[in-house]
C-alpha cells in the first residue's frame, strides 16, 4: 500500500505571548518555537501503522521554508521512506485552498492509495486543506477520523460528529482521511533513527517544477486581531424560574431580543 501523509510545521503558542506583526496580517514569530501540528503527529502514525501492516512506500509532503526540514526528517526518523518539501517563499500569501492546490500539483504524479493529513492545523485552524485537496484530487475523503480498518481495498471509517455520535463510513480507496487527535499514540523517534535521517536527502519543489499558474487565493486576510479581554462568564444562582428571569433580562439587556 502506497501512503502520503501531509504535515505542517506550526508556531507553539499555546503557552506564549503572541504578538501581531507591523503588516497586521501574521504574528511576531522571533521568541516562539516551532514543532511538528498536533493532529498532523497522530496523521504520521496512522500512516506508518498501516505501512508496518501492508508494507509499501509512505511519503512525507510538507508546504514550508527550508525550516521545514527538520520536521520532515522527524517523519524520516519515525518511518517515512521519502519526504518532499514544497518551498512556500515561492508562492506569496497562502490560504487553505492555495495550500490544498500546491499539494495536488506535487502529488498528482505520486502514486497512493491512501492519503492522511490531520484534521486542523493549530496556527490558522482552517480546517480545510484535507476536504479540498481530496475535492481536487478527485477523491472520496472523511474528516474527524478517530479509527480505521482496511480491508479488500476499502476503508472502515468511524468519524466524530456532534453531541458525541459517531459515524461509520465504508470508503473505496484511493481516498484522504483527516485524523482527529487521540486516534492513536504517535511514537517517539529513536536517536538512531534521527542521526540516519539527517543523512537523508528531502526532495525540494518550487514553482518552477509545478504548474502554478492557475493556483491562487480563494480567500482575503485582512486583519489579525488579539480578543479583546472581557468577562467570559457569570454564574446564575436560584431556582430554575428565577435563573430564567434574570436569564431572559440579561439577553434583552444585550439587544439579543
Amino acid at each position: 500500500m502506497d501512503i502520503i501523509v501531509c504535515i505542517k510545521r506550526v508556531a507553539q503558542t499555546a503557552e506564549a505571548e503572541v504578538k501581531i506583526d507591523s503588516s497586521g496580517k501574521d504574528i511576531i514569530k522571533d521568541h516562539l518555537t516551532f514543532d511538528l501540528n498536533e493532529s498532523d503527529t497522530y496523521a504520521l502514525e496512522e500512516a506508518i501503522l498501516l505501512k508496518e501492516k501492508f508494507s509499501g512506500t509512505l511519503t512525507a509532503v510538507s508546504l514550508g521554508a527550508a525550516e521545514t526540514d527538520d520536521t520532515l526528517r522527524i517523519a524520516l526518523a519515525k518511518g517515512a521512506d521519502s519526504a518532499i518539501r514544497i518551498k512556500a517563499e515561492d508562492f506569496g500569501e497562502l490560504d487553505g485552498y492555495k495550500t490544498a492546490a500546491i499539494l495536488k500539483e506535487v502529488i498528482k504524479d505520486l502514486k497512493y492509495d491512501v492519503i492522511f493529513t490531520g484534521c486542523i492545523a493549530t496556527d490558522d485552524y482552517y480546517s480545510q486543506v484535507g476536504v479540498i485537496l481530496a475535492e481536487l484530487a478527485g477523491i472520496p475523503h472523511a474528516t474527524l477520523v478517530t479509527k480505521m480498518e482496511f480491508v479488500d481495498n476499502k476503508a472502515h471509517v468511524h468519524r466524530e460528529l456532534e453531541g458525541g455520535l459517531l459515524e461509520h463510513l465504508e470508503i473505496n480507496l484511493p481516498a484522504l482521511f483527516a485524523v482527529q487527535t487521540g486516534i492513536n499514540e504517535p511514537r517517539y523517534a529513536s536517536l538512531i533513527a534521527i542521526r540516519r535521517a539527517a543523512k537523508k536527502e528531502i526532495k525540494v519543489v518550487g514553482r518552477d517544477e509545478i504548474s502554478a499558474e492557475k493556483i491562487t487565493l480563494n480567500s482575503n486576510l485582512e486583519e489579525l486581531f488579539i480578543p479583546p479581554v472581557g468577562k467570559r462568564a457569570e454564574i446564575l444562582s436560584g431556582s430554575m424560574d428565577e435563573i430564567s428571569t434574570k436569564l431572559t433580562g440579561i439577553i434583552k439587556e444585550k439587544g439579543l431580543l
